[in-house]
């Protein structure tokens, strides 16, 4: 709305407002036509300034963009873009690489993002005098596993030797605590 528009708007408005207070039980009916003639010139010139359409979303951003009900603004283009962020952080917040698109024809074997992801796993094992045993539970953390070694060397009834074991699609000895030695179960050693 320009600023003549603006002008002549308000003059309107403020003659229909005038007719307004003038108005009385008696009013003649000659009367009443000129108020509806103001009141006709100023909704003219409300719609000749009015560019826009109508507000149908509660959005400042979009405010006659498309309307989507179950959004709390009832904005859709707003509402797609959260739902996309929500979505992203399920995904682990990493879009879609090129490779990963989907195929014009499905593979019998599969994509490699349906194969499971390794795992990774720290064991804790104890010597018990012939071999290496499990004495724990297999932990996703190394440190946490290593703490629990050094408590189980700090315990009442501690092994000959700990060591820790990465296991990640192959096994690997990460660190081993004493030195394991063969014992023979038969006293006196067969003799």
């Amino acid at each position: 709305m320009n600023h003549a528009q603006l002008t002549a708007l308000g003059r309107a408005l403020r003659l229909v407002g005038e007719h307004g207070e003038a108005l009385t039980s008696d009013t003649p009916d000659a009367r009443l036509h000129e108020v509806r003639a103001d009141l006709r010139r100023a909704l003219d010139l409300l719609d000749e300034s009015v560019t826009s359409g109508t507000v149908t979303t509660r959005c400042a951003e979009h405010p006659n963009g498309p309307v989507d009900e179950s959004a709390p603004d009832l904005c859709l283009l707003c509402e797609t873009r959260r739902r996309a962020a929500r979505r992203s952080e399920y995904g682990g917040g990493r879009p879609p690489a090129a490779d990963e698109a989907v195929s014009a024809t499905p593979s019998r074997y599969g994509v490699r993002a349906d194969r499971p992801r390794p795992q990774q796993r720290w064991l804790p094992e104890l010597w018990n005098g012939r071999e290496w045993q499990l004495c724990g539970t297999p932990r996703r953390d190394r440190r946490e596993a290593e703490l629990y070694l050094a408590a189980q060397r700090r315990g009442s009834r501690p092994a000959m030797a700990y060591r820790l074991v990465h296991e990640f699609t192959d096994y690997e000895v990460l660190r081993v605590w004493g030195t394991p030695v063969q014992v023979d179960i038969e006293p006196m050693g067969n003799l």
